[in-house]
């Protein structure tokens, strides 16, 4: 999980998340996902580009609320080791996952996270957006 090409580098990215993005709480992760449409061009802005293909994109979000610095960095390598293994529950592999990690975050475990995500994902707010994000229209 660690190439530059499966997270979210550019800051419009993220925004674009959160704003247009379904949110799903879990005890420690606050998750947006912003499905991407499966049309091009785009009519929703969300695909900048032809090269966001091959699969989910994940951003963190770990604050100084969680921890030192020290602490911040083993959440986040925690976080992308419990995406690897949650992303396969993802209803749809063209999405943006933005990861919040609350400060009792810093307690637990990748497999604990691990579970957090897929009942996030698996959710019935990810799959109707997933859905309807697979169904949009192209425009004329």
């Amino acid at each position: 999980m660690s190439a530059d090409s499966t997270r979210l580098q550019r800051s419009s990215d993220f925004t674009r998340t959160l704003d247009q993005g379904v949110r799903v709480s879990a005890h420690d992760l606050l998750i947006n996902v912003a499905p991407l449409p499966s049309c091009w061009p785009d009519p929703s802005g969300m695909r900048g580009d032809v090269a966001v293909f091959g699969g989910p994109r994940l951003g963190l979000i770990v604050s100084k609320k969680v921890g030192n610095a020290v602490v911040r960095h083993a959440v986040a390598r925690r976080l992308r080791h419990a995406f690897v293994a949650a992303r396969s529950s993802l209803p749809s592999p063209e999405v943006y996952v933005v990861v919040r990690a609350r400060p009792s975050a810093a307690g637990r475990s990748s497999t604990e996270l691990a579970d957090q995500l897929i009942r996030a994902f698996t959710g019935a707010k990810v799959e109707r957006a997933c859905t309807a994000a697979a169904v949009t229209p192209v425009p004329a």
